[in-house]
């Protein structure tokens, strides 16, 4: 009973390791709802005003500064350089063609490309926040006139503006103004909207963004898609889920297309009731788009949104810093809260050593120092366990036709000796939570991206290969190559198993000599820093099983 309760145990978590890496859980959108055709859907994207638990944004008799009547047609590109970006914004819309972030390259190489957030077609929208009428999409092919050329920031100078305006042919007045800081990837942006025309105007105030379908790398574990806080729950909108069309109505806080490592996002200063649509274009790509209630201008009067933008890694401290549970983002499934803390102490140690393999083995040994008295126990159960085996096989034989005074008598059997059947287990499950959650975290992390360790091993979050090939291995993911921290890994595994003790019957006895190679095969693909991990627990298993069979030869 004892090995197959080991067996079944061991089993579900080799279930759950692999559950938890290809099909992780995703949150519960119940504020949902499916309208039955598109028409009607569209009719729900204006939101009713007695469906506001906020009030928008309200107009005021200022009048507008720097009026002009002027009308540009011709497209330009203004160029914002910062240290830690490049960015290429377009008059018309005004919206964003290019995202380079410097900090952060497509490869290990020095010379690879840095990583572009914005991967749409010249004439495609990527992001986009602007106002216009209920019934009617913005002309997105109006022209807005820019106060700067190109914009340069310097490590510690100055935060510096960039306005866009135009007058639409209703006589409205958008004025755009974009913050942009020296050492920060958030970008703050102002919209004034004021009606020059002689007749009250009303008018909606809409956000989209409009992204390629993401392309999920083997290396993370991240969610890739659009998600949105709605009503303080994040709701992640998978990337299948668009051609449904889904319609939530409800408070949002935030959008943002992820797409691994990095995301985007729009943040509003203030939280209105809107109306969430998600929709693939004939092209192909993904539309996400936030419509809020709408407002009424009278003559001569405005109104006035804030928003901050997010560019830039899916980082915990980065997102914190900009508010509103945009670090909501980041999310590591089941275990998200023990993930978090384990990601504290892996930063924790990083900031002193500054090798994330290294501080991986400390975060490691902290977690065995931790649960030791309670390996100490399954292990030693064990051991009496086997000690039980050969009556225990007697106990078997003799009732082999009678199974429920066979385990009378094993009961009894374990009362007299005063050992718990699941002694060896209990302590075991008592870990599942933080093995799956480190499972999570280092395959998903920011931090562990590009992350050396020392020779072969530059990059913590992509698989180990020695000797790279250019022939395919089998259950091997490109690139091909010698996984040898793996290897190490699975011997590890296997000289554990083998001080183990056995289990009574030779067939389970078999199947769990098999364990070591069905984990070698499963983590071939794996991150390396996930391997490292769970090679250093071996490893510190090995030592501890051969203090505890010591002490009790």
């Amino acid at each position: 009973m004892e090995k197959r309760t080991i067996l079944a145990f061991v089993l579900s978590f080799v279930v759950l390791l692999v559950w938890s890496h290809f099909f992780s859980p995703k949150q519960e959108q119940t504020h949902r709802e499916k309208a039955a055709t598109y028409d009607e859907q569209q009719k729900d994207m204006v939101p009713d005003d007695s469906q506001s638990g906020d009030k928008p944004p309200t107009a005021s008799s200022q009048g507008p500064a720097n009026q002009t009547s002027e009308v540009f047609t011709e497209e330009k590109e203004v160029v914002i350089d910062t240290p830690l970006y490049r960015a290429i914004f377009s008059t018309g819309g005004p919206t964003i063609r290019s995202f380079e972030l410097k900090k952060y390259r497509q490869t290990v190489h020095s010379d690879s490309p840095p990583i572009e957030l914005v991967h749409v077609e010249k004439n495609t929208d990527f992001f986009l926040v602007s106002f216009a009428a209920p019934s009617s999409i913005s002309d997105k092919t109006m022209v807005y006139q820019a106060d700067h050329q190109d914009l340069r920031l310097e490590h510690g100078g100055q935060d510096q503006d960039l306005v866009f305006q135009a007058i639409t042919p209703e006589g409205l007045l958008i004025r755009q103004t974009f913050r942009f800081y020296p050492d920060q990837y958030r970008i703050d942006m102002d919209m004034n909207v004021v009606n020059q025309s002689q007749l009250p105007k009303e008018g909606v105030i809409f956000a989209e963004i409009t992204a390629p379908v993401p392309k999920k790398k083997d290396s993370s574990s991240s969610f890739a898609g659009i998600a949105l806080s709605l009503n303080s729950k994040l709701t992640e909108v998978e990337s299948e889920e668009f051609s449904d069309q889904p319609v939530l109505n409800g408070r949002i806080d935030w959008m943002a297309y992820e797409d691994g490592y990095f995301m985007s996002a729009i943040v509003p200063s203030e939280t209105y009731q809107g109306t969430f649509k998600g929709s693939v274009l004939p092209s192909g790509l993904l539309k996400g788009s936030c419509r809020f209630p709408p407002v009424s201008i009278a003559p001569s009067q405005q109104i006035s949104s804030r928003y901050t933008l997010y560019f830039g890694p899916r980082d915990l401290e980065k997102l914190r810093e900009v508010g509103k549970d945009l670090e909501r983002a980041v999310e590591f499934g089941w275990f998200d809260i023990i993930a978090k803390g384990l990601l504290f102490v892996l930063l924790y140690f990083n900031k002193y050593i500054n090798n994330y393999g290294v501080s991986i083995i400390l975060m490691t040994v902290l977690i065995k120092i931790l649960f030791a008295p309670l390996t100490h126990k399954s292990y030693k159960s064990m051991k009496e366990m086997q000690k039980l085996q050969p009556i225990m096989a007697k106990i078997r034989e003799r009732h082999k036709d009678d199974k429920q005074k066979m385990n009378q008598e094993m009961m009894a059997l374990y009362k007299t000796y005063k050992v718990n059947p699941m002694g060896g287990c209990l302590p075991m499950i008592i870990q599942i939570p933080v093995f799956i959650a480190l499972f999570r975290l280092l395959g998903s992390s920011i931090e562990l991206r590009h992350a050396p360790f020392f020779l072969w091993i530059n990059d913590l979050s992509a698989p180990d290969r020695l000797f790279s090939f250019s022939f395919a291995i089998p259950f091997m993911t490109p690139p091909y190559g010698v996984p040898v921290l793996t290897l190490l890994m699975g011997a590890s595994m296997f000289i554990q198993q083998k001080m183990t003790p056995t289990p009574g019957d030779p067939a389970q006895a078999k199947i769990m000599m098999f364990l070591p190679v069905i984990f070698t095969f499963m983590f071939i693909n794996f991150p390396s820093g996930l391997v490292l991990y769970w090679f250093v627990n071996n490893i510190l298993s090995i030592g501890q099983q051969y203090l505890i069979l010591k002490r009790s030869a």
